[in-house]
C-alpha cells in the first residue's frame, strides 16, 4: 500500500506539470481566456518513477520561472526621485530642476522672452478649446497666465542659503521641541497643473542650534512654489531642515485640499489629504506621539 500511494504521488506530480504547461501555452496564445483544467488517466510507466522523482523539483522551478507575469505600475518605467540627489548643492540651490540655473541667471530681456513663449503656448491652448482669443476678456489672458505661472514656480530659482536661511541659524542651549503650526501653503499638482493648498506643521528638537521661526515658513513656501506632489513636499521640507540644522529630529505634517480631486475626477469636495515625514528621534513612538498631541491641542 505504501508503494501504491507513492506511485500515485509521482503520477499526480507528472499530471500537474502537464496541466500547467498546457495552461501556460494557452495563456500566451489568448491571455484573456481562462486556462482549462484537464484530468488525465494514470498512464505513466513504472520505470519513469525514479527519474521523475529526482527531477520534479527542478522541473517545477523552471516552469515557475517561465510563467509570464503582468507588469505593475511600479515597474513601468525607471524613475529617479528628487530626494536621492544632494539636498543643497554647492551654489545654494536645493534639488534644482533642469532649467533652474538658467532661469535664476537670466536678464530682464531673457525673462520677457520666456513670458512671451509661455504666452504663445497659452494662446494655442485657448484656441484649441474653442475660445476666441481676440475677444476683450481674453486679450491679455496669455500674458497674465504666463506671469502667474512664473510666480507660482518661483521656488525653482530660490537659493535656499542666500534667499531663505541667510544668517538666521543661532547657537542656543535648548533641547526641547519647537513647533510652528498652521503655515499656509499654495502649490501646483504636477499631474494636472491645478492648485492644492493647506497647512504645514513643522517641529524639531534642537541640537544646540535653532533657526529663526519665520525661516520655517519660508522653507515651506520655497518648496511649495514648484510643481509638486504632497508626499515629496513633506519629505523635502523635513530633509532640508535636518541637513541645515543637524537637529536631533524633524517632523513635518501637511494637511491639504487638492483641486484635482475636488473640481474634477471623483469630485469629493470634503476630502483632504494628510502626509507626514518624521526624521531622527521623531521616529520613536513617544516623541511622535508628543508632537501629534501638541499639534491637536486647542482644536
Amino acid at each position: 500500500m505504501g508503494c501504491l500511494k507513492l506511485e500515485k504521488v509521482y503520477i499526480c506530480s507528472y499530471t500537474l506539470l502537464c496541466i500547467c504547461y498546457k495552461s501556460k501555452n494557452k495563456q500566451q496564445t489568448n491571455k484573456q481566456s481562462r486556462p482549462t483544467i484537464i484530468t488525465t488517466k494514470n498512464t505513466m510507466p513504472e520505470d519513469h518513477h525514479h527519474h521523475e522523482h529526482v527531477n520534479s523539483a527542478n522541473s517545477h522551478s523552471e516552469l515557475a520561472k517561465s510563467v509570464v507575469r503582468s507588469s505593475t505600475p511600479l515597474n513601468q518605467r525607471p524613475v529617479s526621485p528628487y530626494t536621492l540627489n544632494p539636498i543643497v548643492e554647492e551654489d545654494g540651490f536645493s534639488w534644482p530642476s533642469f532649467g533652474t540655473r538658467k532661469r535664476a541667471e537670466e536678464t530682464p530681456e531673457d525673462h520677457q522672452k520666456r513670458i512671451d513663449r509661455i504666452s504663445g503656448a497659452v494662446k494655442t491652448i485657448l484656441e484649441e478649446i474653442g475660445e476666441d482669443v481676440e475677444r476683450e476678456g481674453l486679450l491679455d489672458t496669455p500674458q497674465r497666465y504666463a506671469k502667474a505661472m512664473l510666480y507660482f514656480t518661483t521656488g525653482y530659482q530660490t537659493n535656499i542659503m542666500d534667499d531663505v536661511i541667510k544668517n538666521a541659524v543661532f547657537e542656543e542651549d535648548h533641547n526641547e521641541m519647537v513647533i510652528v503650526r498652521d503655515i499656509e501653503i499654495y502649490s501646483l499638482c504636477e499631474h494636472h497643473l491645478v492648485p492644492f493648498f493647506g497647512k504645514v506643521h513643522i517641529g524639531y528638537i534642537p541640537n544646540k542650534k535653532v533657526i529663526g521661526l519665520s525661516k520655517l515658513a519660508r522653507l515651506a513656501e520655497m518648496y511649495a512654489r514648484r510643481l509638486q506632489v504632497q508626499e515629496r513636499l513633506s519629505k523635502q521640507i523635513a530633509m532640508a531642515l535636518q541637513d541645515i540644522l543637524k537637529p536631533m529630529g524633524v517632523a513635518v505634517v501637511i494637511e491639504a485640499t487638492h483641486m484635482c480631486m475636488v473640481s474634477r475626477g471623483i469630485q469629493k469636495t470634503g476630502s483632504s489629504t494628510i502626509t507626514s515625514s518624521m526624521l531622527g528621534c521623531f521616529r520613536a513612538h513617544k516623541t511622535r506621539e508628543e508632537f501629534l498631541t501638541l499639534l491637536n491641542r486647542g482644536r
